[in-house]
């Protein structure tokens, strides 16, 4: 079974898959959707659960500096309750505090146009939550 982890944006979720063996996270891709209509993703989704095999998914939990859940964090769990009822799937909420700037930052480094960088931001921020997830399973 793979894992999914997903880092959802107001207008984009950013798109993760681990291996079979639950080691490594490779991004796959971004969906764009509207977060006012939530059923907007789940054709896309439900094609790559099943392309993938997925049978659970971390979502990306933002919360603020201090810890406390914002409107971000709240529009997250109501995803993640989304995503159980219709897909069928276990969802896990993953603090994912600082991981779109670790992203941009690895992109940087990586000397990828602001262009570029904007493309796959989510999908690389996408790919941290899921591996912070499995790397603390390990």
């Amino acid at each position: 079974m793979k894992i999914m982890g997903l880092d959802v944006g107001s207008k984009t979720i950013g798109v993760a898959v681990s291996d079979e063996l639950g080691w490594t996270a490779q991004g796959v891709t971004t969906i764009k959707w509207d977060e006012n209509e939530i059923e907007s993703a789940d054709e896309q989704l439900k094609n790559i659960i099943y392309e993938y095999n997925v049978g659970k998914a971390i979502i990306g939990l933002p919360k603020n500096m201090n810890g406390t859940i914002g409107e971000r964090g709240e529009a997250s769990k109501t995803f993640a309750k989304h995503v159980e009822e219709v897909h069928q799937i276990p969802t896990v909420l993953w603090d994912e505090r600082l991981t779109t700037m670790a992203a941009e930052r690895v992109l940087l480094e990586a000397d990828m146009s602001r262009k570029k960088r904007k493309k796959v931001i989510d999908k690389m921020a996408a790919v941290m939550i899921l591996q912070g997830y499995l790397d603390q399973k390990i």
